[in-house]
């Protein structure tokens, strides 16, 4: 098998997705794995993490790196953050909130198995309610809130959590700011609001893994 880095920690192996993982003989939503010069890699799907298909549309630059700690907004039941975790290694953190109590049920297992996520019970609104359990600033925030005041949630997180000059990543849905309104003109005015407070690094649209869905790298203003 031909195995390629394409940025710390994440790999390409046979022209698929993957990450070694941090905890060989477990996976989390029935991913295939392979066995490489006795590292165990699990293939990342594009079509269930919209972190995984920016990185196949063609993301430059990949904020998250071993020994980083990662804010992640939006854990749902732990797809992506597995992988985010299996990045960061063991001397990295992925801070996971989400609101569903139903998808926190299924993160948790996820979290117990993967012991460098840890899953937090929050509104992503709220910022300050879950201040106790994160430490210290992040090196990268990661937003998948699917709300109509997405952009604003991030901004409240980032400005709280976020390095100077931090780095976030946000996958904007359009359904979710309006299901009614031209993609176009919600993408336009998202990243009207996106630029108060943060500097465009990158942006991308994520067909054919999710429709009506812009990926955005950003950095926080100073």
């Amino acid at each position: 098998m031909k195995i390629e880095e394409i940025f710390p920690g994440v790999f390409r192996i046979d022209g698929k997705l993957a990450t070694k993982n941090l905890t060989p003989g477990y996976t989390v939503y029935g991913e295939k794995t392979v066995q490489i010069n006795e590292e165990e890699y699990r293939f990342w799907d594009p079509y269930r993490s919209k972190l995984g298909a920016a990185i196949i549309q063609g993301l430059k630059e990949l904020p998250i790196h071993p020994g980083d700690s990662i804010l992640y907004l939006g854990a749902a039941n732990g797809t992506t953050p597995s992988h985010v975790s299996d990045i960061v290694g063991p001397e990295g953190i992925v801070y996971c909130v989400e609101f569903a109590p139903r998808s926190m049920r299924d993160l948790i297992p996820v979290c117990e198995k993967k012991q460098n996520m840890i899953p937090i019970l929050a509104d992503a609104r709220m910022p300050m309610d879950y201040k106790e359990y994160v430490e210290g600033k992040m090196d990268c925030i990661f937003e998948d809130v699917a709300q109509p005041d997405q952009i604003r949630i991030l901004t409240m997180n980032a400005k709280e959590y976020s390095k100077k000059n931090g780095p976030s990543l946000i996958a904007v849905k359009s359904q979710s700011i309006s299901a009614t309104r031209d993609k176009k003109k919600v993408f336009e005015e998202a990243v009207a609001e996106v630029e108060k407070s943060f500097d465009i690094v990158q942006f991308m649209q994520l067909e054919p893994f999710e429709m009506d869905h812009l990926f955005l790298s950003l950095k926080l203003k100073v």
